[in-house]
Formats: C-alpha cells, structure tokens, sequence
C-alpha cells in the first residue's frame, strides 16, 4: 500500500474515529485532541501496518490505547504524595470550609439529631453508614431490601430536615 492510499484510507476513516473518541472521552474537545493524537501516531508508525489488513481495526486500537495512556497518566498526574512526617496534606482537605461556621455541623450535634431517631430506623442508617451493605443489613435485620432503603432514605430525609431547623 502506498503512502497515498494509505492517506486516504485513513482519512476516510475520520467520522468513525470522532465517533469513537466521543464514545471514549464524553467530551467534545477531548475526543477531538484524540482523533488528531490518534492520526498521529498512526501516520508516524505507518511503517508497521501490514498490507491488507483491517486499517480500522489498526487504527482502532491505537485510540483505545492512547485513551488508556492518556487516562492512566492523568490518575498518576492527581495522586499526591504526601513525605511530610504528619501526613500533612493528606489529612488535609480538598475544599476548606474556614469562615463559614454557620454552615458546618459539629459531629455532636448530627449524633444528637442521630439519636433523636426512633430505633427502629436509625439502626439501618448507623449500619449502612458504618459500611454495611443493603442486603447484609437486610439479613442482620431479617428485614426486606426495599424496607431497609426506604427506612435509610426516610431517615436521611428526617436528618436534613431536622438539621436545617437548628
């Protein structure tokens, strides 16, 4: 295959691509930077395409493993690496809610407004919020699954409510 035809099999290939990188990023501009990346690399490794092969296919999967590339170095590009002895900036939050008091909670009083709650729904609320899942509350409680989400978002909705009168 030629350079030429290569070209233009390629290109013929672009609504596909654009498709596919929109299947992939949900974004707009994102897909577009990995049709072009995509193009790229495809142009400067045409030496290893083998004639008479699937070129879509090719193609393809140089997008899905650039996305992959692309996906992974942006999770390491977020991690933090905390070195300080205290664990510093870790333990710090992402959003600082300093100067706003009226708007924060103290633990005491949501326990408080926790304990307000008759048993019978606060047991399902503590357990899930302790991590348990819905049906190992179900079966702890030998309730249903259904009785176990309404009593959990009952007594969310109870908790907001009784919190934004205070």
């Amino acid at each position: 295959m030629t350079t030429v035809e290569f070209n233009y099999k390629l290109l013929g290939l672009q609504k596909n691509l654009k498709y596919f990188a929109y299947t992939l990023t949900s974004n707009y501009e994102d897909a577009q930077d990995l049709v072009q990346e995509t193009y790229l690399k495809a142009l400067s490794n045409r030496d290893k395409f083998t004639a008479n092969t699937n070129l879509k296919a090719w193609t393809f999967t140089i997008m899905k493993n650039t996305f992959i590339n692309n996906y992974r170095q942006n999770i390491r590009n977020n991690t933090i690496l905390d070195k300080t002895d205290d664990l510093y900036y870790l333990n710090l939050g992402k959003e600082s809610h300093t100067g706003l008091p009226d708007s924060e909670y103290t633990v005491k009083e949501i326990q408080k407004e926790i304990s307000r709650i008759n048993p019978e729904q606060r047991t399902p609320f503590e357990m899930y919020n302790k991590g348990y899942k819905y049906k190992e509350i179900a079966e702890t409680l030998n309730l249903s699954i259904g009785t176990v989400k309404s009593r959990i978002f009952f007594t969310r909705k109870k908790l907001m409510e009784a919190l934004k009168e205070d």
